[in-house]
Order: C-alpha cells, then sequence, then structure tokens
C-alpha cells in the first residue's frame, strides 16, 4: 500500500504528441488539476532529452501518467526522477515503456486497460452478431442486385440462433466479449491454457482446445496476447480446420494470425474475416484484403477512439486519485503477469 501522505502528488504526464488533447476534456482536466500538483498543459514526448521545463518537472514528479507514445522509462530515465513512486498508463498495454528497471525499484503501476477493452469488446460483439446474418455480404449482394430477391433462400444458413462462437484468449476482452454474448442465444467455447474448465464455466463458455473450437465454431474472435508462442497461433492447419462461410475476428495483434493462409481461405470465398489489425500494421496498397467482398477491413478503430478516450481518462484520475488517498491501485499491474498477457 502507498504511503499516506498530506500533500498531493506531483504528476508530470508523459505520452505521445497531441494524445493529451484527446484524453482531456476541460473538467477531466480540472479534476486533473484539483487532485495533483501538475502542469495540465506540459506534456513530455522525450524523457531521455528533456527540455528543461520537462527536466524540472521530471525531477520533482512522484506519478508519471502516461498514455499511447509514452517514452520509454530506462535505468537513466528513472536516475532523473529519485521521487517517482508510480505510473498510470491511460490506456491499455504497459509493455512499450514500463521496463525490468521500474520494477527493481519498487515503482508501482496502474493501467487503464479495462476502460479500453470495452470499445473492443463492442466492437467484437457487433461483428459476430452481423458475422452470423451476413450483414456484408448480403449488403453488397443488394448493392449489386438493386432488385427483389430470394433473401431467405440465399441466407438459409445464416442467423445467430445456436451458433458457436468461439473465443481464443480470456483477456480482458476476451472476457468482457463472453459476459457480452451471455444475453444471446449462442454457444461459447473458449481456449485459453491459464484458465481451467471451471473459470470457463463461470464466464459463460465451455474450455476447449484450439483446434475443437477451430473446427466447432461459425465465428472464430482472437483475444489472445502478441507473445513470442502466439505468432501465427492461427495457421493454415487451423484456418483449413474451421468450417465453410465460417468468420475469423482478429482485434488483438496481426502477428497471431498466419496472413498468407488466412488469404489461401478467404481469396477463394471459403472463409469470411473482419480484421481490425494486420500485419504489417497497413496492408500494402496492393492487397486484396482492401477489397474482397468477403472481407471487413478496418484500420485499427476497435480500441478507445474519440469520447471513448475519456473513459480511460476517467480511470486513470481514479487510480490517482486512490494513489492520493495512500490507496492501493484498483487495477495494478503486476510484473509476473507480463509474461502471458498484453
Amino acid at each position: 500500500m502507498h504511503q499516506r501522505t498530506e500533500k498531493r502528488p506531483a504528476v508530470l504526464l508523459a505520452m505521445g504528441a497531441g494524445i493529451a488533447d484527446h484524453l482531456f476534456t476541460d473538467p477531466l482536466r480540472a479534476r486533473l488539476v484539483a487532485l495533483a500538483d501538475t502542469d495540465p498543459h506540459l506534456v513530455a514526448h522525450d524523457l531521455a532529452a528533456p527540455t528543461p521545463r520537462v527536466a524540472s518537472a521530471l525531477a520533482t514528479a512522484d506519478v508519471l501518467l502516461t498514455c499511447w507514445g509514452a517514452p520509454v522509462l530506462t535505468a537513466e530515465v528513472l536516475d532523473s526522477a529519485p521521487r517517482l513512486r508510480a505510473v498510470v498508463h491511460a490506456a491499455g498495454s504497459v509493455k512499450h515503456h514500463i521496463t525490468d528497471a521500474c520494477w527493481e525499484r519498487g515503482i508501482t503501476v496502474a493501467s487503464a486497460a479495462s476502460a479500453n477493452a470495452l470499445p473492443v469488446a463492442e466492437y467484437t460483439l457487433a461483428a459476430i452478431l452481423f458475422a452470423g446474418k451476413r450483414v456484408l455480404p448480403s449488403a453488397q449482394r443488394y448493392g449489386r442486385l438493386r432488385a427483389a430477391h430470394d433473401w431467405r433462400e440465399e441466407l438459409a444458413g445464416a442467423g445467430n440462433f445456436r451458433s458457436t462462437v468461439g473465443i481464443v484468449g480470456a483477456s480482458r476482452i476476451g472476457r468482457r466479449v463472453t459476459e457480452l454474448l451471455r444475453p444471446f442465444d449462442l454457444d461459447v467455447l473458449l481456449y485459453d491454457p491459464y484458465v481451467s474448465a471451471a473459470e470457463a464455466e463461470a464466464l459463460g463458455a465451455v474450455k476447449t482446445e484450439l483446434d475443437d473450437l477451430c473446427a466447432g465454431s461459425s465465428v472464430v474472435s482472437v483475444h489472445a496476447p502478441e507473445l513470442a508462442s502466439t505468432r501465427h497461433m492461427i495457421d493454415a492447419r487451423r484456418l483449413a480446420l474451421m468450417p465453410d462461410g465460417a468468420t475469423l475476428i482478429n482485434t488483438s495483434r496481426g502477428s497471431l494470425v498466419d496472413e498468407d493462409a488466412l488469404l489461401c481461405e478467404l481469396l477463394p470465398g471459403r472463409l469470411h474475416a473482419v480484421l481490425d489489425v494486420t500485419e504489417p500494421e497497413i496492408p500494402p496498397a496492393e492487397s486484396p484484403l482492401y477489397t474482397l467482398p468477403n472481407v471487413l477491413l478496418t484500420p485499427h478503430v476497435a480500441g478507445s477512439l474519440g469520447n471513448e478516450l475519456h473513459r480511460m481518462t476517467e480511470q486513470a484520475l481514479d487510480e490517482l486519485e486512490r494513489y492520493g488517498k495512500g490507496l492501493p491501485f484498483e487495477e495494478p499491474v503486476h510484473a509476473r503477469t507480463l509474461g502471458h498477457s498484453a
């Protein structure tokens, strides 16, 4: 538990250029000022070679409030922040800026990953339900036909009643998706090596192996973390196991899916896909993913954007308030869990 202190913590914002302008509304900025000794308009983009103002703020900072594009907290940076005791991340993963040096110095870390998980889960829910109803291909075909058509015959195999959805990874997002699926007449399979059958059942799913999940699901949604062990976990063999007409949804990281193998299934139209992430992040201009009628490709927008960013800010400020009161973080990040999390 943090030691109780009577004075407000000194806070420095450290994140990518322009991010703070999207994170904070005027009321949220006012709340930050009420909670901490800070200049809400001073944002550090580079802590390795800081400006004099940033260097001065860093030297007295108790807490760094970070977000996307946060500078890496190396041992050298931490040497310039002798009072630093905590990092509150107003986004999801902290792997890009929290280093071993942070843990070695006893710095506590909190993340707004659960706030960022919600819009991804909402996107995924919409994608699952639309995939089951064959919304994308029927809308495209309707646009071509522009006439009466026997849709009941053409979509005889579609629908979301007692269809099976496979969730790959019981991450925050995977768990939230499973929770959002509860009101629907869908059967949910879950693959996660760190989750027991009883835990899966409590989530509303049936634990299964990944091969069985791929073979038995009409929709497979990927929510596993990006690790060496998860690279191309959805490979040619597992894609071949998926039933004809099944849909693959990926809102995790592009590296988890063997994209060349996926294209071999998408080009002849055997599978459908909803892809918010790819490898590389932006596919080459000539990629068929942009134009295939059985692919919905979005530019990594499933996570927080627009006013959804303010939810992450609110959670980060809640954690900052807890810190100021000497209370433990509600959603701490632990070094021991980073090896198998996002």
